[in-house]
């Protein structure tokens, strides 16, 4: 072998590895760059800029081409719903919606929860109830389960205590019966015509030794000279009353009496009559004049007050926390139930109004050069690199199948 001619074999294999290796990292620079055209005497240099630069929109539209074709098709989107839309998820999205509004009632600095709550009180109870009433109070049977159970539970069993009973019997002999309202009772009561009537029937429906008193001298008389008295003498009257009071124990007795009054005391047959009655009056009541009364406490009522006092006592409630895991729950199935039946509809209307491929497209169009090949690179930079390389290593192998056709041609 002639050494000098070595560099005839070796040079092959390198210089086709090096034309393999660079030529595959140039044609794979040339998908992105230039970013821009680059101009020479006003002519666009030819592969300025690179292939994706220069065909990003319509790559655009075939990525979302291919993604909604293949990848998010309706089935898919349905697929992907379901597994989103699992009840335990929704219960845990509305629990904490529910949660968030009730955080922001409370944390409300503008007082707009209280107006609203305190509109929907005041139309409920000023306006919506009393209409409601008026209709339900025409039935025979309105509130008659309701009153019944009041009446037994509470008007049939109920009787004062013995304080209660005290302080009654106190008040009304204070502020009712005082001395002084005994003996204007009792002028008023002894008329000229009121004392006639009871000395003629003393007289006519007595017997024996009263017989005699009534006739020789009579009750005329004698109630006469009290009505005088009690008019003439009154400090005296309502002293001698004080003292009857005292000496009679009136005020033991009023409390005894007070003490003892009960409903349950009454005959059985007395007791329904006055149940009846009772559930007639209040229906006879709400028919006539419960329309005026609510709209009368409607008027009178301070809402924003109410609203404010409502909205605390149900921020601080233990009652709330409870109940939003239950009624997150409730929802969710009603949810679920909705969802399985229409689920593929609502999928279908929501494809188009989500725009989802035209959102790719203006995503992708919206990408700079730079940025979709450091994405690119990014996914595929060990696949690109690995072409690089096979560039290389072909060429290199071409070398060498040109050597071994240079070495047979000469031997």
């Amino acid at each position: 072998m002639d050494w000098s001619h070595l560099w005839l074999y070796i040079s092959p294999p390198i210089l086709g590895g090096v034309i393999g290796y660079f030529t595959n990292d140039i044609a794979i620079k040339m998908l992105f760059r230039p970013y821009r055209p680059i101009y020479i005497l006003g002519r666009r240099v030819p592969f300025t800029p690179g292939l994706i630069p220069a065909n990003q929109e319509r790559l655009a539209k075939n990525i979302s081409n291919t993604i909604m074709g293949s990848l998010l098709t309706p089935e898919e989107l349905q697929k992907l719903a379901r597994r989103l839309l699992q009840t335990e998820r929704v219960q845990g999205a509305i629990s904490w919606l529910l949660q968030l509004a009730v955080e922001q009632i409370q944390g409300d600095k503008n007082q707009k929860s209280i107006k609203i709550v305190a509109g929907i009180l005041r139309d409920l109870l000023g306006e919506s109830l009393p209409r409601l009433l008026k209709v339900l109070a025409r039935q025979e049977n309105f509130l008659e389960a309701q009153i019944n159970q009041i009446f037994d539970q509470i008007l049939l069993e109920f009787q004062l205590s013995e304080e209660q009973s005290t302080r009654l019997a106190d008040w009304l002999l204070q502020v009712v019966l005082p001395p002084d309202a005994l003996r204007q009772a009792i002028v008023d009561f002894l008329t000229d015509r009121t004392i006639q009537t009871i000395d003629d029937s003393f007289r006519e429906k007595t017997s024996g030794t009263y017989w005699v008193v009534a006739n020789l001298f009579g009750l005329r008389n004698t109630l006469t000279r009290l009505r005088t008295f009690c008019l003439d003498e009154k400090e005296a009257t309502n002293k001698r009353l004080q003292e009857l009071i005292q000496d009679l124990q009136m005020r033991d007795r009023l409390k005894k009496l007070l003490q003892d009054l009960s409903l349950q005391n009454l005959p059985v047959a007395t007791v329904r009559q006055l149940r009846k009655t009772t559930r007639e009056s209040v229906n006879h009541y709400l028919q006539n004049s419960g329309t005026t009364l609510l709209e009368e406490l409607t008027e009178s009522a301070d809402w924003k007050s109410i609203a404010s006092l409502l909205l605390k006592r149900l921020g601080n409630s233990s009652v709330i926390g409870t109940s939003l895991e239950v009624v997150s729950k409730e929802l969710a199935l009603i949810l679920e139930r909705y969802l399985e039946k229409d689920l593929e509809v609502i999928v279908a209307q929501v494809i188009p109004i989500l725009s989802i491929d035209q959102v790719i497209i203006d995503r992708v169009k919206a990408t700079s050069a730079a940025d979709l090949e450091a994405g690119i690179e990014g996914i595929v930079k060990n696949e690109l690199q690995a072409i690089v390389t096979l560039g290389g290593i072909l060429g290199f192998v071409v070398g060498l199948l040109q050597v071994g056709f240079l070495f047979l041609s000469r031997y």
